[in-house]
C-alpha cells in the first residue's frame, strides 16, 4: 500500500450483506480493510470500487472463493503498520515488539477500541446483517490525527 493513505475505511462480518449506508461511509477512504466473514466475494469486489482493499478470511469463509484470502495480513498506510486478523484472540505475536501500530480484527461483532502499549486495538463491529442487540457498524480512521481514534458509524442510525 502506499505511504500517502491517510483515510482508512473499516469493515467487518458483513456475513453476505453489504449494506448501501456502508458503501456511503467508507466513499472517501484510500484505503479499506475488511476484517473477515466477509461472506461472498461481491462484497469486495464492491468495496474495490472505492479502494483498494486489504480482506483477511473469517470463519464463516469457507466456499472455495474464500481460501484465497489470507487468515492475516499486513497494510502500510502512511507510517502506519497495521495487522489485520478476524478474532482477535488468535492473535500470535507480540504487535507492540513486531512494529504495529494498529491491530484490526472483527469475529465478536462489537465495535471498540483499546490502546496497549502504544498499539491501538480496532474491532470496526459488524456492518452486516444484525446479530442480537449490537449495533451495525463500521469505523473510519484518520491518521493524520493524534492520538489515532476512530469513528464508529452506526448505519442503522444513519439510514433513518
Amino acid at each position: 500500500m502506499t505511504n500517502a493513505v491517510k483515510r482508512i475505511g473499516l469493515i467487518s462480518d458483513t456475513h453476505g450483506l453489504l449494506r448501501q449506508e456502508a458503501l456511503q461511509v467508507l466513499r472517501g477512504s484510500e484505503l479499506i480493510i475488511h476484517a473477515g466473514d466477509v461472506g461472498k466475494p461481491e462484497i469486495l469486489e464492491e468495496l474495490r470500487k472505492i479502494a483498494p482493499v486489504v480482506a483477511v478470511r473469517g470463519n464463516v469463509d469457507t466456499e472455495p472463493w474464500a481460501q484465497a484470502l489470507p487468515e492475516t495480513a499486513v497494510a502500510e498506510a502512511g507510517a502506519a503498520t497495521i495487522y489485520v486478523l478476524h478474532d482477535v484472540n488468535a492473535l500470535d505475536l507480540n504487535p507492540a515488539a513486531s512494529g504495529f501500530r494498529i491491530v484490526v480484527s472483527g469475529h465478536s461483532h462489537k465495535p471498540g477500541k483499546t490502546e496497549r502499549d502504544g498499539v491501538l486495538y480496532v474491532n470496526p463491529g459488524s456492518a452486516g446483517p444484525r446479530r442480537f442487540q449490537l449495533p451495525v457498524t463500521v469505523a473510519r480512521l484518520n491518521l493524520e490525527e493524534e492520538p489515532l481514534n476512530p469513528e464508529f458509524v452506526d448505519l442503522e442510525i444513519r439510514s433513518e
